[in-house]
C-alpha cells in the first residue's frame, strides 16, 4: 500500500465549517448522546472519536477533513461535552461506547466508515475496529494509547513527573503525602466522594496535569478548558473511572493481542516524537505488531493534535484515506 511522503510547506487545517445536522441519540439508558454531521452529505463517511475519555468534540476537529470529500460524523461520548447527563459513570464503559458508535452508524444509514481518533480516541478506535472490523474502511490514529498499566504508571505515578516537575507539583498537591504511593486510587476516592468542593478541586488538578503536558511547550501552552470546572469534572471523573478499571478490557494487552483481526484495514498513525502523555513506545509496539500500518513520527511534536507537525500528518492522512 502506497503512502504519501511529506510535502513542503506543511499542510494546515481546512476552513471552518458548520454542521448540516445535529441532535441527541437515545441509548436505552440514562445517557443521551450529542452528535453532529458536517461536510458533504454524499461524501466518504468518517467518525471522529475524541480523547479523554471524558473529553469532548470541538469545532476544530471538523477541520482535519476536506469538507467536499467527507461526511464527518462527530459525537460526545457518554457523560461529557453536550451529551447528557454530565459526568455520569453509570453504564459508561468501553463496550457501551462501542454500542453507541454502532447505533450512531445505523442511525446515519452508513454501511462502513473511516475511524479517526487520537489519544484515548485511538484506544477506542482500535477496540471498535477489533469488535466490528467489517464496518471500518480505514483507521486514522494519533498519539497511540494502549491503556496498559505501564502507560498509566508512567503518566500518573512515576515517569512524566521527571519531565514536568513543576506541573507534577500542582498535580499531587491535593493528595496527602501518605496517599501518594497510589495517586490514581487517591484521586478516585475524591472524584466520586461526597465533598463537592473537593471533587471540583481534584478534578481541576487532574485535568490541568494533562493540559500542562500535552505540548512540547509545557505548562504555558495549556488549553484554557482544562482548568474550567465544568469541563474538568467530566474529564477527570470519567478518565479516572476508565483507568482505574483498566479500560474495561478483559485482559492486559488486549488490543495488541487482537491486532490480527484488523491488519487488513488501511491504517495511518501520527505520533509525536516527544509525546509525554502517550509516549512513542506504544505507537512503536503497535507498528511492530502491524507492519502494514503507516507510522508517521513527527520529530518536533508532543501530544497535542494542534501542533503544526501533527496537523500536517493528520491532514495528509485524511487526504490519503479519501482516495482509497
Amino acid at each position: 500500500m502506497a503512502f504519501p511522503t511529506p510535502d513542503a510547506p506543511r499542510r494546515e487545517l481546512y476552513p471552518e465549517i458548520e454542521p448540516f445536522a445535529s441532535g441527541w441519540m437515545q441509548t436505552g439508558t440514562e445517557h443521551e448522546i450529542y452528535y453532529e454531521e458536517c461536510g458533504n452529505p454524499q461524501g466518504r463517511p468518517v467518525v471522529v472519536l475524541h480523547g479523554g475519555p471524558g473529553g469532548a468534540v470541538n469545532p476544530g476537529m471538523r477541520r482535519y477533513f476536506d469538507p467536499a470529500k467527507y461526511r464527518i460524523v462527530l459525537f460526545d461520548q457518554r457523560g461529557c461535552g453536550k451529551s447528557r447527563p454530565n459526568a455520569s459513570l453509570e453504564d459508561n464503559t468501553t463496550w457501551t461506547l462501542i454500542e453507541d458508535i454502532e447505533a450512531l452508524r445505523e442511525r446515519c444509514g452508513i454501511e462502513k466508515w473511516a475511524v479517526f481518533g487520537g489519544s484515548w480516541g485511538s484506544t477506542l478506535s482500535l477496540a471498535y475496529a477489533i469488535t466490528h472490523p467489517e464496518r471500518v474502511e480505514a483507521l486514522l490514529l494519533r498519539g497511540i494509547f494502549l491503556l496498559t498499566q505501564k502507560e498509566l504508571h508512567w503518566f500518573y505515578q512515576d515517569g512524566a513527573s521527571m519531565i514536568f516537575p513543576d506541573a507534577w507539583e500542582r498535580f499531587v498537591a491535593p493528595i496527602p503525602e501518605d496517599e501518594r504511593h497510589d495517586l490514581m486510587g487517591a484521586y478516585y476516592r475524591r472524584l466520586i466522594g461526597p465533598d463537592k468542593d473537593e471533587r471540583e478541586a481534584c478534578a481541576v488538578a487532574w485535568s490541568s496535569w494533562e493540559g500542562e503536558t500535552v505540548s512540547v511547550e509545557g505548562p504555558s501552552a495549556r488549553p484554557d478548558k482544562f482548568a474550567e470546572p465544568d469541563f474538568a469534572l467530566a474529564f477527570a471523573r470519567i478518565e479516572n473511572w476508565y483507568f482505574t478499571n483498566g479500560g474495561f478490557f478483559p485482559e492486559e494487552g488486549w488490543l495488541l493481542k487482537n491486532i490480527g483481526r484488523i491488519r487488513h484495514i488501511p491504517c495511518w498513525i501520527a505520533q509525536g516524537r516527544f509525546d509525554v502523555v502517550t509516549p512513542i513506545a506504544s505507537a512503536w509496539a503497535l507498528s511492530q505488531a502491524w507492519p502494514e500500518a503507516k507510522l508517521d513520527i513527527v520529530p518536533d511534536a508532543g501530544h497535542a493534535s494542534s501542533e503544526p507537525g501533527i496537523v500536517d500528518s493528520l491532514v495528509r492522512a485524511t487526504d490519503w484515506a479519501a482516495g482509497l
